[in-house]
C-alpha cells in the first residue's frame, strides 16, 4: 500500500518552490586551470520538477524569480525546454550589480581528487522572494498534486523559508503531497550565524511535509535531531538512520516518508550507492550497486524525483524507493544536473536489467 494519497487527477502534478542557478562546468579540470566550462541550468527543486517531466513525463510547474537579461533568457529557454511550466517574479537587472540569477561553481574531480563546490549569490533574485509574492490560488486553481521544495532556497534569506510554508499550506487545502528536501549545505546556512536558527527555520517547513528526504548527517545538523548511540562505520549501513527515526517521527509525526540515498565515495568516479526509507512506520531499503560516476551532481534529485514519481502513481513503497534508487544512479552517468535517461531505462534497471548493450 501507498503510504501517501494525493489527489488522483490534477492540472498538475507537481509545483516546485525554489531558485533557478546556473552551473559551471569545467568537467575534470579544477576552476584554478580552467579555460572553458559547460553550462547547465539547476537548482535543486528545478531538478525535481524537470525530471518528473522530461523523464516520467509529469505535468510539473516552477514558481521562482526571473531576472529580465541574458542570462534569464538562457535559464528560461532551459526551464521550457524540459517541459516546466514557468511561474516567476521578475526582476529589471540594473546592467551592472544586479539582482542576478545565482552561479555555482562545481569541476567533476577525478580518481582521489574530490570534486570542489563554491557559489556566487550575491544579490541573488530569489533571495528576494517573500510572502505575497505569488499568487498560489491561480497556480492551483486547476488542481496540484504535489509541491516540493528544499534546504537550499530556504537558507537564501529569512523572508524564502516563509514562501515554502505559504505554498505549503495553500496546496494543503488542495489535498496536496508536500516535499522536502533537507539538502543542508553548510556553507549557505553559515551566514545565520546561530546554527539554531537554522534548525528553527528548517523545523518549521518539515512540520509543514509529507515526504522528507534528509540523510542522517542532515538530520542531525538541520534539524538537531540526536546522534545515534551506536554508529556503524560504513555510509551503507542504514542502521544510523533507522534508529533516528522514532525520534524525527516523534519531533514531526505529520511525516508519512522519510527517505535518503547511502553512498560511499570509493573516488570521485567509484561510488557505492543504496537508499532507505521509512514509510508508515516500516524499513525499506535497495541493493548496493557500484556506480562509474560520469557527473554526480543532481543525483539525490535524481533520487527524490523517482521516488516522486512512485508515490504519485500508486506505486508500492518497495517500488517507489526502487524507481528512486534506479533514476539517482543513472543520472550520475550523464553530465549535468537534469535527466538525460528515459522512463523505460529507469523501470528497466529497477527491475535490474545490466549494462549490456542494446540493439
Amino acid at each position: 500500500m501507498n503510504a501517501v494519497s494525493p489527489p488522483s487527477k490534477a492540472a498538475i502534478d507537481l509545483v516546485s518552490v525554489g531558485a533557478l542557478v546556473l552551473r559551471l562546468d569545467p568537467k575534470i579540470v579544477p576552476w584554478r586551470k580552467a579555460t572553458s566550462c559547460d553550462i547547465h541550468v539547476s537548482g535543486g527543486e528545478f531538478n525535481v520538477a524537470a525530471n518528473l517531466a522530461d523523464c516520467f513525463r509529469l505535468r510539473t510547474a516552477m514558481a521562482s524569480a526571473m531576472v529580465d537579461y541574458p542570462i534569464g533568457d538562457l535559464v528560461n529557454q532551459r526551464v521550457r525546454a524540459m517541459g516546466v511550466i514557468p511561474y516567476y517574479v521578475r526582476y529589471d537587472h540594473d546592467g551592472v550589480t544586479g539582482p542576478n540569477l545565482a552561479t555555482v561553481y562545481s569541476d567533476r574531480g577525478h580518481g582521489v581528487r574530490p570534486p570542489v563546490v563554491f557559489y556566487n549569490r550575491s544579490d541573488e533574485a530569489a533571495a528576494r522572494l517573500r510572502p505575497g509574492d505569488f499568487d498560489w490560488e491561480s497556480i492551483f486553481s486547476g488542481g496540484v498534486r504535489a509541491v516540493h521544495s528544499g534546504g537550499i532556497f530556504a537558507s537564501l534569506s529569512e523572508t524564502t523559508g516563509p514562501v515554502i510554508i505559504e505554498a505549503m499550506r495553500t496546496a494543503r487545502q488542495k489535498g496536496a503531497l508536500c516535499s522536502f528536501d533537507l539538502n543542508f549545505r553548510p556553507k549557505l546556512w553559515k551566514r545565520w550565524g546561530d546554527p539554531e536558527r537554522a534548525q528553527r527555520a528548517l523545523g518549521q517547513i518539515v512540520a509543514c511535509t509529507d515526504v522528507l528526504l534528509a540523510n542522517e548527517e542532515e538530520l542531525q545538523q538541520g534539524l538537531g535531531i540526536a546522534e545515534p548511540a551506536a554508529k556503524s562505520g560504513s555510509r551503507l549501513d542504514p542502521q544510523a538512520f533507522v534508529s533516528m527515526m522514532a525520534r524525527v517521527i516523534d519531533r514531526f509525526p505529520n511525516l508519512k516518508v522519510v527517505a535518503a540515498t547511502l553512498r560511499e565515495v570509493r573516488s570521485a568516479s567509484r561510488h557505492a550507492w543504496s537508499a532507505v526509507a521509512w514509510m508508515d512506520g516500516r524499513i525499506y531499503t535497495c541493493p548496493t550497486e557500484e556506480l562509474d560516476v560520469y557527473d554526480r551532481v543532481g543525483g539525490g534529485d535524481g533520487f527524490a524525483s523517482g521516488l516522486l514519481y512512485g508515490l504519485l502513481t500508486g506505486a508500492s513503497p518497495e517500488r517507489a524507493l526502487k524507481l528512486g534508487w534506479a533514476h539517482g544512479a543513472l543520472l550520475t552517468t550523464t553530465p549535468g544536473d537534469t535527466t538525460m535517461v528515459t522512463r523505460e531505462q529507469v523501470e528497466a534497471l529497477a527491475d535490474g536489467a545490466s549494462a549490456r548493450i542494446q540493439r
